[in-house]
């Protein structure tokens, strides 16, 4: 194989030193362009998107394209070398390395410029830059007359903006629906013209008009005519017509009549059989394996609870008397609801009019609908890589039963595993640890209790009952065991909006097998004993998050979570009616102490977009967790660490706080003490592009824990208002990403500015080594 490289490299680099030797005749060797000119370059949003479209529409790359880059260039052509050298074998080794390894070249008429420049300016007035320009210079290379850049030039000139819109041609009806909409139209007079808001309102208008009864109304039916001519000086008035030609059907209302839903057999065998439930009749092969009544809960939108029908400004949609009218809105939310069940192969809703010359106002609907695989499995396998220098392979095998009682639910049987040892200069085998669970959970895509009788919500909405099983081996330290189980509500009533209601979550922690190196730590620290002694965990918690990303007219978007958890204050207060006092310490539960606090943990996220290749994330964090009563002391699984990869990355995870406790350089356990009852953080990241799909981050992030009471063995830990700002951890860094948009590969390197505790060193900047304020993360994904 050394002997092949050789080879390769050495007749490649002989007879091919001109990339451009076997060209063909007239051709030139296209080697990417300079950087683009834009002139009276418009900073509006709508210019911005259009450039980003334009940069599109132009870019091409190269041959040895740096990341796909149209300007930058990796400087040794391996590819054309070996094309050149090899391109006059027809068969043999000479063949096969060609095949391999050339690379065609690019020519320059194959980039096309001249339509690339018709593009481009075809897209300039799609925006409204109708006196734009779009041109290209050709750069022929001085050393080499068969080698060319391109460079364009992009003159955008002013934008027009929309004068007037109005509507003619349509019925009375439709006229009416149409202007008693005006305040939801994406085109209103002063606005910049936009060929996408113009496409938007066309698709607004039908959906409009589609919800109402016009069943066979489709964007394509509505027209736009723009004239300039009329108010000079950059303005368009707009005018909407119907398409030519359009169909009288178009505009009529149609009522819905009979449903009927058809389930075809596993290997797509025909009904031969049917039941008929509430007027809806179903056919099914052999035997229905659904039970009717889900069916038609999830078929009859009518029925559904908090509809969130879109209506329009005219309120017609309001009124009962239209109830029967066909809807495209409801067809999508049965199509929706069908879909969120997962049971189903496929499921399509046809409506049949009543007869074929369309006489009659009726479409009948017909649901037709095969059922997926009963059973799934899934094996995952995985390497973690800790930022606190733990590294190790996981595994786990997921085996799910679908359809289990025959309205939608999955059951699930999870086994789960991984192994852990230390990395770095402090490795060593003692710090192996492990990881086993079991989990098991039954899904149901309803609200399962309080019962809802034959209604659905008209948004996603799910139960789930777990119960699990884990292990947590800690070598040189001890085993902790870990049972419970949970009842969560999901709801996500908007696209934005989602909610999470745990009523119930209970988790028995058992301390086996403490080793002396624990015990020693132990008697130094009584409060982590506490955390982490046998207890159990009767907990209540409620999620919510929004999230606006999925906006389309979102430029800058919003994520927000906030979560609320209270442990053993149900408890405590069954107790109370029994005559214990509630600040009675040590009660227990079937023998055992039980943990007793309120948690409150938030998460705030704010994606600033300059432009297509460079934004600024932002993220601040506050999270606190306040034990009473029964113990004063949270549980060690509940309590909040900062650092590492997804923190305040000039830190490893565990290795500062709580307030300003130093950690125990000479002690490799003391990351276990590192935790806190108060948590606070802060990041900002400035993200570009570097070239394609590489980009590059500058980031700053400060945060840090605090304990709510004063604890003897953690001098410094506790919250004060004088100390708050000197014990906030600082650093910044540096980072690279590689964005797949499925997938993304990230490095960061964190430099330590400011330490939370003493570290002998005076001022702000009281890093005592700038080695050692140096910390390298690699992870997938974003941080926030």
């Amino acid at each position: 194989m050394k002997r092949l490289i050789l080879y390769i490299i050495g007749v490649a680099f002989l007879s091919a030193c001109s990339t451009t030797k076997h060209l063909p005749e007239g051709e030139i060797l296209y080697t990417g362009q300079k950087p683009m000119i834009v002139e009276n370059r418009s900073t509006t949003p709508v210019g911005e998107t259009a450039m980003e479209e334009i940069e599109a529409a132009l870019a091409t790359a190269p041959n040895n394209s740096f990341f796909g880059s149209s300007t930058v260039r990796i400087p040794f052509p391996f590819g054309l070398w070996v094309y050149n050298g090899f391109v006059k074998y027809e068969k043999g080794i000479g063949r096969w390395i060609f095949n391999k390894f050339a690379a065609k070249p690019v020519l320059l008429s194959s980039v096309n410029p001249d339509i690339r420049q018709k593009a481009a300016s075809n897209l300039l007035r799609d925006y409204g830059y109708f006196n734009g320009t779009v041109s290209y210079q050709t750069f022929i290379d001085p050393k080499d007359s068969l080698k060319a850049k391109l460079q364009y030039t992009v003159d955008m000139r002013n934008p027009y903006v929309i004068d007037t819109v109005t509507y003619h041609g349509f019925s009375e009806r439709t006229l009416r629906i149409m202007e008693a909409s005006r305040r939801r139209s994406l085109i209103s007079p002063g606005e910049q013209f936009n060929v996408l808001d113009l496409d938007g309102e066309r698709t607004r208008i039908s959906d409009l008009l589609r919800n109402v009864g016009c069943y066979y109304f489709r964007p394509d039916y509505l027209v736009y005519q723009a004239d300039t001519t009329l108010m000079p000086g950059g303005h368009v008035a707009m005018r909407m017509v119907p398409v030519a030609g359009m169909s009288k059907q178009a505009e009529r209302p149609f009522y819905v009549g009979r449903k009927s839903f058809f389930l075809m057999g596993r290997q797509g065998e025909m009904p031969n059989d049917s039941v008929e439930y509430k007027g809806l009749k179903i056919y099914y092969h052999d035997k229905l394996k659904l039970r009717s009544n889900m069916v038609y809960r999830w078929t009859n939108y009518q029925g559904y609870r908090m509809k969130r029908q879109v209506q329009d400004s005219t309120g017609i949609t309001r009124r009962r008397s239209f109830e029967g009218l066909y809807s495209a809105y409801r067809q999508s939310r049965v199509q929706s609801r069908l879909s969120n069940v997962g049971i189903f192969r496929y499921a399509d809703i046809q409506y049949v009019p009543r007869d074929t010359a369309l006489v009659s106002d009726t479409l009948d609907v017909k649901i037709v609908a095969m059922l997926d695989k009963p059973y799934d499995a899934e094996f995952d396998f995985n390497v973690k890589m800790k930022s606190n220098n733990q590294t190790g392979p996981g595994a786990s095998f997921t085996l799910a039963k679908n359809n289990v009682f025959g309205g939608g639910e999955t059951w699930n049987v999870k086994l789960s595993g991984s192994y852990e040892w230390q990395t770095g200069k402090d490795r060593s085998s003692l710090m192996n640890s492990y990881e086993m669970g079991l989990s098991t959970s039954l899904m149901f895509p309803r609200v399962v209790f309080p019962r809802m009788g034959d209604r659905e919500y008209d948004f996603p909405a799910t139960t789930t009952f777990r119960l699990y099983v884990d292990q947590l081996n800690r070598a040189k330290y001890y085993k902790l065991l870990a049972f419970g189980g949970n009842a969560t509500y999901d709801f996500q009533p908007k696209p934005t909006s989602k909610h999470s209601f745990t009523p119930f979550r209970l988790t028995f922690n058992v301390l086996r097998n403490p080793t002396e190196a624990f015990q020693n730590l132990q008697a130094e620290n009584p409060a982590l004993y506490v955390s982490l002694r046998d207890q159990f965990i009767p907990a209540i918690e409620y999620t919510y998050t929004y999230d606006n990303a999925s906006l389309r007219s979102v430029r800058n978007p919003i994520w927000w979570q906030t979560t609320v958890a209270s442990a053993g204050n149900l408890t405590s207060a069954i107790y109370r009616m029994f005559g214990e006092p509630f600040s009675k310490r040590d009660k227990t539960l079937l023998g055992v102490p039980f943990a007793q606090f309120l948690k409150l943990n938030t998460e705030f996220r704010y994606h600033f977009r300059i432009d297509r290749n460079q934004m600024i994330a932002s993220r601040i964090a506050a999270g606190a967790i306040w034990s009473y009563g029964n113990a004063i002391t949270a549980p060690y699984t509940e309590q909040f660490y900062i650092g590492g990869a997804n923190s305040v990355r000039a830190f490893t995870a565990r290795n500062i706080g709580p307030g300003g406790y130093p950690p125990d350089e000479d002690n490799k356990y003391s990351f276990i003490n590192h935790v806190g009852d108060i948590r606070f953080e802060a990041n900002v990241e400035y993200r570009f592009r570097i070239i394609s799909d590489l980009h590059g981050a500058l980031f700053l992030d400060a945060g840090n824990v605090w304990l709510m009471r004063k604890d003897d063995s953690r001098p410094g830990g506790e919250l004060t208002l004088k100390d708050f700002a000197n014990q906030i951890a600082l650093g910044t860094g540096v980072g690279l990403r590689y964005d797949l948009d499925f997938l993304v590969f990230r490095v960061d390197c964190g430099v330590g500015l400011h330490n939370p505790y003493d570290t002998g060193k005076s001022g702000y900047y009281n890093i005592p080594k700038f080695r050692d304020s140096l910390a390298v993360h690699f992870a997938i994904g974003y941080p926030f």
